[in-house]
């Protein structure tokens, strides 16, 4: 009976500890702020097996027996709500309980592009996989005058892609509207661009169309604030002098693959964006960039040098001819030892 009895004893400390464990924040230190949409006629068990799914919770069974042990099961709502992995089960229960969505903050990254906002958004809950996508190609955006009425631009972003400002915004969970969101965006590239800079665009004799398109260029092929003037100054000199412009973002704009080697068949796709194939600027901007690239767009640093490469290390290496551009790329890129290639040192 004694050993009975233990075995009773041991059985219930590990449940125990078990549903205290399952219970607990998946990460206390996580700030990630997830919207969960709950819909109308969902079981407790169909929603523990979402939160499963979004890394909210640890255990769908220990969810289920926390509720239950509330005895208020009926009470769960439907709707969006925010949490966080940083909630217990308990604060979970809460606020399903109580039927409240707060506000979200979204950070929009300098550099993203409408498909990388498209990803965010759908990760982060507040949209279907595509939406952003198909409202910047279809909706109505007419009102911001500002924006481009030019043929050509990638089906991928429309007219809106390198408008959309990149910066921090608060959103409503309940009734996020696409186009609300994307006219939200525009209308902070207005107020920081257009309405704070135009009169400097008009006096540069370039277009705005011209400064955000360069912007995005330098906002891709630039590490460091203090690399923007500099490779601005040797983009433009190119462009004005009629030479490609060589860059390889426009590359991977085309491919969609940001990190992948660009190879052979890339560099030949068949698309006014490809600057490795086509001189001049693409038809429109190739990602968002931030007011510091806009700035360096409006105001390139003269210098001697016509070409630039970031070596494995990370470091911006310029060049006066090809020649010297060619060690660099062995120097930094291809050899990655430093050293000159072999028929340099003959």
């Amino acid at each position: 009976m004694r050993k009975i009895f233990l075995a009773i004893v041991v059985v219930l400390s590990v449940a125990s500890a078990w549903y205290v464990w399952s219970v607990s924040p998946v990460d206390r230190a996580s700030e990630e702020r997830l919207a969960v949409k709950i819909e109308s006629g969902t079981s407790v068990r169909q929603i523990a097996q979402l939160l499963t799914e979004k890394h909210l919770i640890r255990s769908p069974l220990a969810f289920v027996l926390a509720v239950r042990f509330s005895g208020k099961e009926s009470d769960l709502q439907a709707g969006k709500f925010v949490l966080r992995p940083s909630m217990s089960v308990g604060e979970i229960i809460i606020v399903l309980q109580e039927g409240k969505a707060e506000e979200m903050l979204i950070t929009i990254p300098e550099g993203f592009t409408v498909r990388d906002m498209d990803a965010l958004l759908t990760e982060k809950g507040l949209i279907e996989e595509g939406d952003i996508i198909a409202c910047a190609q279809t909706c109505d955006f007419s009102s911001f005058e500002f924006l481009p009425a030019v043929e050509g631009l990638a089906e991928r972003g429309g007219k809106l892609e390198g408008y959309l400002f990149p910066d921090t915004y608060y959103v409503e969970v309940d009734g996020f509207v696409d186009k609300f969101f994307l006219e939200r965006l525009l209308t902070t590239f207005k107020h920081r661009v257009v309405e704070a800079l135009g009169e400097e665009i008009g006096r540069g004799g370039r277009s705005l169309h011209e400064i955000v398109t360069m912007a995005s260029l330098i906002e891709e092929e630039t590490l460091t604030d203090e690399e923007r003037s500099v490779v601005s100054g040797i983009l433009w000199k190119r462009y004005d002098d009629g030479r490609g412009l060589g860059v390889d973002a426009t590359v991977r704009y085309i491919t969609g693959n940001p990190s992948d080697e660009i190879t052979t068949k890339d560099l030949n796709v068949n698309s006014p964006y490809n600057t490795r194939k086509f001189k001049g600027l693409p038809p429109g901007p190739i990602a968002s960039p931030g007011f510091a690239s806009i700035l360096a767009a409006l105001h390139p640093q003269e210098s001697s040098y016509w070409y630039y490469l970031h070596g494995t290390d990370g470091q911006i290496r310029y060049a006066v001819t090809n020649e010297e551009h060619n060690i660099n790329r062995w120097r930094y890129i291809r050899g990655g030892s430093g050293e000159p290639p072999p028929e340099a040192e003959e």
